[in-house]
């Protein structure tokens, strides 16, 4: 039976949008086993023992890691009906975005590319956040596809452009893959991911 702490890193979307409701659950089915989960965009290194496992939005190049592909992420541009409406009837669309420290984020750097004089209404440090100001009308936020179809009053919005999907990939050091617990760990995960793709 597993038993100890492990830790585990993923991104604030990824985490209060997907991860915490499903990932909970093992600590019923394992009493033993505690989870700790750093839900930073800042990355956490595996390799300095910052984390046990992470979850990342791009392959490692480096490292003695293991990487497992775990899904493909969509994105798409959401907001109320109104603000839909409006857009697709041709009004300038008006956005949600990242906030200035957060710039660097990949979907923040594309929607600035695509979009560069576009009004940015609302700024937030993560799509969970900006999912719920987009809910409340601020404008479209651009939004990966399990946060946008799960908000109730969040709808679709077409636009012509939207960002390529990205890799979520599992990562353990290579040192650790017998452990039970940070295995039985991985394991669960990877069969969130594989049951909800």
């Amino acid at each position: 039976t597993p038993k100890g702490l492990v830790r585990i890193n993923a991104s604030p979307a990824l985490s209060q949008g997907f991860l915490i409701p499903r990932l909970a659950e093992i600590t019923k089915q394992y009493p033993g086993l505690d989870i700790d989960l750093a839900t930073d965009l800042r990355t956490i290194s595996l390799e300095r023992h910052e984390a046990d496992i992470a979850i990342r939005l791009t392959k490692p190049q480096d490292g003695d890691l293991i990487a497992k592909q775990l899904a493909t992420i969509g994105y798409g541009f959401y907001g109320t009906q109104e603000v839909c409406r409006q857009v697709e009837s041709g009004a300038e669309p008006v956005f949600v975005g990242f906030d200035e420290v957060n710039g660097y984020v990949p979907e923040a750097i594309w929607l600035a590319r695509q979009f560069p004089h576009a009004r940015v209404s609302f700024r937030a440090n993560n799509q969970v956040s900006q999912a719920m100001a987009a809910r409340s009308g601020a404008g479209l936020a651009l939004l990966p596809h399990y946060i946008g179809r799960s908000e109730k009053n969040l709808y679709a919005c077409s636009l012509e452009l939207v960002p390529p999907p990205r890799e979520a990939w599992l990562l353990t050091r290579r040192q650790q893959r017998k452990d039970l617990p940070i295995r039985t760990v991985a394991e669960y995960i990877t069969k969130i991911f594989a049951t909800e793709r």
